[in-house]
Order: structure tokens, then C-alpha cells, then sequence
């Protein structure tokens, strides 16, 4: 099995502020991870580098024993928002990254493939502001899963959709997973998010960042949303990053 990561003593720091402090942690091939931490402690610059996005870092992080310098094919990237071409069909947006390492031609089948693997087979034709927020953030991931990549990075892939659409794409996600046998990281906010999808849950520190707990989610799959494990999981990521205490009383005189 492929796609492990071993994150080594990572220093990052963006003028003076330093946001990544001897970051170390190791990935196994074939998890799903989720890193959730404060707004600003690293997450996303973490999946940067991973990325091979962000270069100037002290320490070292390898895929598979290899050192990582540069972005490569072996691993996709899922952002926030879809991040489509406008002008580009959902096909031509799949279909861009095989077309600019001019492999499309051996690859082209593997487009249509992904489309369907996506649920969006069907739509190829269609235009970005054609399709719903849900639909084209399915496009962004055939175009991360298109080349067939080692490593899925998604960077809150499903931030930005409703509660409904984004519990339908956790599924799909899973389901990708699932099929492929890849290994995922993922960035969310959303303690829930991270149980209901993780392996293991992976609490970040305010900056500069360290790694403050590992917790493993063991509960079967596929998982139940409504269940009482989620509340004991969701209690203790809440209180190590210290949103676990109770609403101070508040006194009132007349």
C-alpha cells in the first residue's frame, strides 16, 4: 500500500510570525485523517507543503520515503471553493491537468471515468455557472482524483455548501475513498465532520503550532450520524482545544 506520510520537525514561519513549530506526525497509507485546530495555526499551510505548494520551510516531508520538493501528480489537491476555470466545460476542468502534462491523449478515458465516479456524468457539457455550489465542488474533486494521485489533500473542501449537500459529498467522499483505497488529509473546522469521516483526528495547537492530541475514531463504518460514541469523541476534541467548559452564570441585581 502507498500514500504514507511522515512529516518531519516542520518550522514555518511567514514574516515574524511563526506559525508551524517542529510539527512532526506520520501519516499511514490508506487513512483518512482530519486536522482541526484555531483559525490561523497552520492547517492549511501544512497540506501546502505537503503539496510541495510552499517551499520555504525548515525540516523535511516525504511521500513513501521520498523527500518532497515540488508538487507532483501523486498528489491531488481539493480547495474550499471549486476553484473551476469559468470559460472550461466540467470535462475541459477535469481534463486540464492531463492536457498541461500532455498525457490526455493515453489518459482521455480516465476523464469520463471520473465523472462518473463524481455522479456527474451527464453534466460534462455544462459550464461552471451551469451546475449547483454541490456539483461544481464534485467537478474540483474529478480534477484532484483525475491523475490518479498517491494522496488526497482537501483543504475544507465542503465549507461552503449547505448542511445537506455537505453531508451527501461526505458520503461520496468516503465512497471515493473507499474504492481507491487512498490516502486522505483533510482541513475542517467541523468537529463532527472530522468524526463522522476520520481515521484519526489529528487537534493542532494555536501558533505556533503543535501537534496537541491524536485521537483515533474507532467506530465502524459506515458510521451512523446520530449515535452516542459522537458525543464522547465531540467532548473531547472540544475540551483540548478548550471550547469544553460550561457558560459562566451571570448574576443579576435589581
Amino acid at each position: 500500500m502507498v500514500g504514507n506520510i511522515q512529516i518531519q520537525n516542520v518550522n514555518k514561519s511567514f514574516d515574524e510570525v511563526h506559525v508551524l513549530n517542529n510539527f512532526s506526525l506520520d501519516i499511514e497509507p490508506g487513512s483518512f485523517v482530519s486536522l482541526i485546530g484555531p483559525s490561523g495555526c497552520g492547517k492549511s499551510t501544512l497540506l501546502r507543503i505537503i503539496g510541495g505548494l510552499e517551499k520555504s520551510y525548515e525540516g523535511a516531508v516525504f511521500l513513501d520515503g521520498e523527500k518532497i520538493s515540488k508538487a507532483g501528480s501523486d498528489r491531488g489537491f481539493a480547495f474550499q471553493g471549486s476553484n473551476l476555470f469559468p470559460w472550461l466545460t466540467v470535462k475541459g476542468n477535469v481534463a486540464f491537468g492531463l492536457k498541461a502534462r500532455k498525457i490526455y491523449k493515453e489518459k482521455k478515458q480516465d476523464v469520463n471515468e471520473i465523472i462518473n465516479l463524481v455522479g456527474l456524468s451527464g453534466f460534462e457539457n455544462s459550464y461552471p455557472h451551469q451546475i449547483s455550489g454541490g456539483m461544481q465542488q464534485r467537478a474540483s474533486l474529478a480534477r484532484a482524483l483525475v491523475g490518479h494521485p498517491k494522496v488526497l489533500l482537501l483543504d475544507e473542501p465542503l465549507g461552503a455548501l449547505d448542511a445537506f449537500t455537505r453531508m451527501n459529498l461526505q458520503d461520496e467522499i468516503l465512497r471515493i475513498k473507499k474504492e481507491n483505497n487512498m490516502t486522505m488529509l483533510m482541513v475542517t473546522h467541523d468537529v463532527d465532520e472530522a468524526i463522522y469521516m476520520s481515521d484519526r483526528v489529528v487537534v493542532m495547537s494555536a501558533r505556533p503550532s503543535k501537534v496537541e492530541a491524536v485521537i483515533d475514531i474507532e467506530l465502524p463504518k459506515p458510521r451512523a450520524r446520530i449515535q452516542d460514541a459522537f458525543a464522547i469523541y465531540r467532548n473531547k476534541i472540544l475540551e483540548i482545544l478548550n471550547y469544553g467548559g460550561k457558560i459562566p452564570e451571570v448574576e443579576y441585581t435589581i
